[in-house]
């Protein structure tokens, strides 16, 4: 079986994203393309100006992915023993690179580790959030292994003008107290924040694969890519190595041992929204050059607005979200305004039938609810014209309120001394760990090898001084 740094990525790879990235405008000057990428979402625009839901079949083609079928459903039931996650069946986890090649390398026992993160933006995160973040808990809890969670304050106060660094610091740690109320499990996970990893004495080896990646990835590439310019900041052009650079369990040698041979082989699965997918695109394109495995991917799709299936929620936006701090009343009056699939009268809806597949509401409910015979049910009797949009909104401010409730429980149990232990740097407690006497061995041979190098150091300092006093 192949490893995962020697396979090349799916045939067809896309267009650059600055292709992507522009709303194309076709011979009809109303019709535009979806902009997908990791600055920009939202649907395209038909011939007669009609905003459009985001087309994930068309993102597959173009991103050169491949769908999550049944064979793969099937094939982590057999290997976890867990039934797949809601979203797996419902295909909201709908798209991967190599996630065949973990799952062999899993079914052989070769340990893997999971890496996901935020860009911390607001001092709390929304609902659509944590559709990653569950789903990267539910891996977690099936495979048993160790996760990285990066939360990128740098590139948000690089990207972003109106933010300043010490606001997306203190960002950070408002979201990291979110993201550890999801459930995590503290044994298997360590939470960083860039501005104060990356330059902390445990963050050398992350630096020092920062580097590595810098060096093999141009500004060509970068552009591209991501569609920069000459009016973006060279700390955004610098970023996407930073990124990468998570993918490698080398960056973290507290976690994964010092055996740098054995540690270059553990491969990593990086569970993310759709729009992330060009940043390890990019990495994927370098690691082999740099001797280290290509991360493999899975997709989630996007919790759509509030106001419609062709953008999705934006923390930036509070009118198109709900946020993990909004009180019941709160999620009433917002799912209330929701962009509804019902028809124009009670009469016309009862004819008709309500349209589940742009009823914003609805689309809530096959992210949250995990009964699927009560959402098939739901399902049936909206589009009969049996269920009212007002029930439909009923039902899913019920079972949003219940999920931010219970979300808030958990958070208040949630302390900043918590959030510190999460945050400091340490080995953790997972299958194919390595052992004590790895370490010890691997530490003693970094010793060995930072001797000789004082050693010449020593011999390099009496040279000159002798060349000194002789002069």
């Amino acid at each position: 079986m192949a490893s995962i740094s020697e396979v090349p990525d799916e045939p067809g790879q896309p267009p650059a994203l600055s292709a992507l990235s522009l709303a194309q405008t076709s011979q009809d000057s109303k019709a535009k393309e979806q902009i997908i990428t990791p600055f920009d979402v939202s649907g395209g625009v038909d011939e007669h100006g009609k905003a459009v839901a985001i087309d994930y079949d068309k993102l597959i083609d173009r991103f050169g992915s491949q769908r999550i079928d049944k064979a793969i459903l099937e094939r982590f039931e057999k290997l976890t023993g867990k039934p797949p996650h809601r979203l797996l069946r419902r295909g909201m986890v709908f798209s991967h690179r190599d996630l065949n090649l973990i799952l062999d390398k899993y079914e052989k026992g070769v340990p893997f580790f999971l890496y996901t993160g935020r860009g911390p933006s607001s001092d709390s995160m929304h609902v659509g959030h944590t559709i990653p973040f569950e789903f990267t808990k539910y891996l977690q809890d099936a495979f048993d292994v160790p996760l990285v969670i990066m939360l990128t304050d740098d590139e948000k106060f690089l990207h972003s003008p109106k933010l300043s660094l010490k606001e997306c610091r203190r960002f950070a740690l408002e979201n990291a107290l979110d993201i550890i109320a999801i459930g995590f499990d503290p044994k298997k996970t360590f939470i960083f924040a860039d501005t104060e990893f990356i330059y902390s004495d445990d963050g050398a080896a992350f630096g020092f694969n920062i580097l590595e990646m810098s060096k093999k990835t141009t500004n060509n590439q970068i552009k591209g890519t991501f569609g920069f310019n000459d009016t973006n900041n060279i700390g955004e052009f610098a970023f996407p190595a930073t990124q990468s650079a998570t993918s490698f369990a080398s960056s973290f040698p507290f976690i994964f041992g010092h055996n740098l041979k054995a540690v270059n082989k553990i491969p990593c699965l990086i569970p993310c929204a759709i729009d992330q997918d060009p940043y390890f695109r990019q990495c994927r394109d370098n690691a082999p050059r740099l001797g280290l495995m290509k991360p493999a991917l899975i997709h989630t799709v996007f919790l759509p607005s509030l106001r419609g299936s062709e953008s999705k929620m934006s923390a930036s936006d509070t009118d198109s979200s709900i946020f993990l701090s909004d009180t019941d009343n709160q999620i009433k009056k917002k799912v209330g305004k929701a962009f509804s699939g019902g028809q124009d009268t009670r009469e016309e809806h009862e004819r008709l039938g309500g349209r589940t597949a742009v009823d914003v509401p609805f689309q809530y409910l096959t992210f949250f609810l995990e009964d699927d015979e009560q959402l098939e049910h739901i399902r049936q009797q909206y589009e009969s014209g049996k269920m009212q949009s007002g029930e439909m909104k009923a039902t899913a401010t019920k079972e949003l309120q219940a999920y931010v409730w219970a979300f808030r429980e958990r958070r208040k149990a949630v302390t900043p001394e918590i959030r510190e232990e999460f945050m400091r740097p340490r080995q953790l407690i997972f299958k194919s760990m390595p052992s004590e006497k790895e370490q010890r061995a691997a530490l003693e041979e970094e010793r060995r090898v930072l001797q000789k190098r004082l050693v010449l150091v020593e011999g390099s300092l009496q040279r000159l001084q002798a060349t000194g006093q002789a002069s």
